[in-house]
């Protein structure tokens, strides 16, 4: 028995949800999000939560999967998800201009990548080095991070990388000569 599939997804205040067969519509403060899950599960809505079940005794595999994700979509829906990176090295910069993110790191050109409409880039008030990006899908937003940090692999010998700001990369030590 699935123990996450069991509880009931509570659904606050600002937060709508529509469901119609195998869609399940989510519409909060900071946008809205859709997905069509499989026809294994029976998806009800009561007053304010949400009962995930399965179909049959056989189809148990993605009982708690379809309950967590439609969790997170509730969850993103009143508040978007966010994912950081930190930039770090010698004249290594992020810069935001309108729907496109500049990138200062070490090549002879600047690299520009477009942001797509949906998504929120902003460079921290306090810390220069630190970019947020943030929206309503998690998928997303991951996808796009990790783009931006392939631009720029970790060198670890000079401490020059774009990485997330959980992430922790070891320095190397150089090359020392027998003496």
């Amino acid at each position: 028995m699935s123990r996450i599939g069991k509880m009931p997804v509570s659904i606050p205040e600002k937060v709508e949800v529509t469901i119609t067969g195998q869609n399940v519509s989510v519409k909060g403060p900071v946008g809205s999000i859709d997905y069509t899950f499989t026809d294994r599960v029976k998806i009800q809505k009561n007053e304010n939560e949400i009962i995930v079940e399965p179909v049959s005794s056989n189809d148990t595999a993605l009982w708690g999967t379809t309950r967590a994700v439609i969790q997170n979509m509730v969850n993103w829906a009143s508040e978007a998800y966010k994912k950081s990176l930190e930039i770090n090295g010698v004249w290594y910069k992020f810069e935001v201009q309108w729907q496109k993110i500049i990138l200062s790191v070490g090549f002879s050109h600047k690299v520009e990548m477009d942001v797509p409409n949906w998504l929120k880039a902003e460079i921290d008030a306090k810390e220069k080095n630190v970019m947020h990006i943030s929206w309503i899908d998690k998928q997303l937003v991951w996808e796009f991070a990790a783009k931006v940090k392939a631009k720029k692999k970790p060198e670890p010998y000079k401490g020059k990388w774009i990485k997330y700001v959980w992430e922790y990369i070891r320095r190397k030590a150089w090359k020392t000569w027998a003496k």
